[in-house]
């Protein structure tokens, strides 16, 4: 017998037919897979399921998952490392920071700076490890911490792959503003991080609500924090708009897997046959 893994149970007060709150965005059941390949994806993970139980078939899935985002980012970094230099490239970074420089000013600096800070590689762990713990508190379910972990750690793992492929240079430092970064500019570690943590935040929340004007109001903060960040970087001279457009991709992609394996996951709850 299993019972759904984002909170408390409250089947007892739901309608007979009706869609689980914390299992919708929007009008859509995150259960309920339309396509024939995502109907043949949920058989084979509730097989999977069944021989090693729920919460192991979504550690496997989130470890295959990342795998795959992993193996792309370096994909990406591949095909990035062919047209580096190219026209394409050169008319859309060159740009991108001159149009930036102009848009500075002692405030917009300033801003850009505390972002930079707070969505950093010290504050961002904080903030998932806190997460964590929360839900953790909250729900006494493992799931939540799962997931954050997995976007944390493959977030992580993609940005150091990312840069220790390419090992592309920063912009220079008289177009930068202090304080100046070392480590490799491809990708936006923050961009990426923030997209995918923040996503990850923002899609647990709006399963806990159930009307969809907040889960629209969460969804579209997180979206716009990712946006704001990346596009702060390139203000800073800290990343080419390149580096921040990987990261956001990239961060997307990532995101998507882990909702996915999740989704799978809620999928398996009303089986019998299978054990937590």
């Amino acid at each position: 017998m299993t019972s759904t893994d984002t909170g408390a149970d409250t089947s007892a007060d739901t309608a007979p037919g009706a869609i689980h709150p914390e299992r919708r965005i929007g009008a859509r059941d995150l259960t309920e897979w339309r396509s024939k390949a995502g109907q043949r994806l949920v058989s084979r993970h509730k097989t999977v399921a069944r021989k090693v139980g729920a919460r192991r078939a979504l550690v496997a899935t989130l470890a295959v998952g990342g795998g795959i985002a992993v193996a792309a980012t370096a994909g990406a970094a591949w095909i990035y490392d062919g047209v580096t230099g190219k026209d394409g490239v050169e008319t859309l970074d060159r740009p991108a920071l001159d149009r930036a420089k102009r848009l500075r000013s002692p405030v917009a600096n300033g801003t850009a700076a505390v972002i930079s800070r707070v969505f950093g590689p010290i504050a961002m762990p904080a903030l998932t490890v806190g997460a964590a713990i929360a839900f953790g508190v909250r729900d006494r379910r493992a799931t939540p911490v799962t997931l954050l972990v997995a976007a944390g750690a493959g977030s992580l793992a993609m940005t150091l792959a990312g840069k220790r492929l390419i090992k592309r240079n920063r912009p220079s430092r008289r177009e930068a503003i202090p304080p100046y970064e070392k480590s490799p500019s491809f990708p936006s570690g923050h961009t990426l991080n923030t997209t995918t943590i923040l996503g990850v935040l923002a899609y647990l929340l709006a399963l806990r609500q159930e009307r969809n004007g907040p889960q629209v109001a969460i969804v579209g903060t997180a979206a716009g924090t990712a946006g704001v960040v990346g596009l702060s970087r390139v203000l800073l001279g800290a990343h080419w708009f390149t580096d921040v457009a990987v990261g956001w991709v990239t961060g997307t992609g990532w995101l998507s897997l882990i909702i996915t394996s999740h989704r799978l996951y809620l999928s398996t709850q009303d089986d019998d046959d299978i054990a937590e």
